[in-house]
């Protein structure tokens, strides 16, 4: 694994240079998007026990809102992140990851995927295990860089969708 410092650099680095040449995500070194097998996602979700929730929406009819309480009915410690909020019927809100003062073992993204690469530092530097960009959001790039500190990334999938699909019980 690569220091964090030389990878940030190398991401800004590119970014830079890729903005002046057209270059794609695909050219950056740390490009990577590939998902883990059925075996690994099964791992994660059953290795996972707090998942901060990146975008995280106070109605009910968003699909983050969705998710996080399938997720919590399941057991899971979830944490609601959204830069608007700060409580909600008594469920205190954070605004980034850096705030949050607990250890959180999994990121999962509700945000486009423009957002991606400063949220997925923030991971990195939280100490986190994993990152899950939701259905419809990858950052090739972002990923490459979270897998060279030793972080797990799934891209463009629905941690709902996968838990229901491998039929996996996390309930208390």
């Amino acid at each position: 694994n690569r220091p964090k410092s030389d990878i940030r650099k190398l991401f800004r680095d590119w970014r830079q240079s890729a903005r002046g040449r057209n270059m794609s995500q695909e050219d950056h070194p740390l490009s990577d998007d590939e998902n883990p097998s059925d075996e690994r996602i099964r791992g994660i979700l059953t290795s996972v026990k707090t998942i901060a929730v990146v975008g995280f929406s106070r109605h009910d009819e968003q699909d983050s809102y969705k998710v996080a309480s399938y997720l919590r009915e399941r057991g899971y410690w979830i944490i609601p992140v959204d830069s608007g909020a700060l409580s909600v019927a008594g469920e205190k809100f954070f605004r980034s990851l850096r705030e949050i003062p607990v250890k959180i073992d999994a990121a999962l993204i509700f945000r486009p995927s423009e957002f991606v690469a400063g949220i997925v530092y923030e991971a990195i530097a939280l100490g986190a295990k994993v990152v899950w960009m939701q259905e419809g959001i990858s950052d090739p790039v972002a990923a490459g860089t979270a897998r060279a500190c030793g972080l797990e990334v799934v891209m463009d999938k629905c941690m709902m969708k996968e838990h229901k699909r491998m039929e996996i019980d996390t309930s208390i």
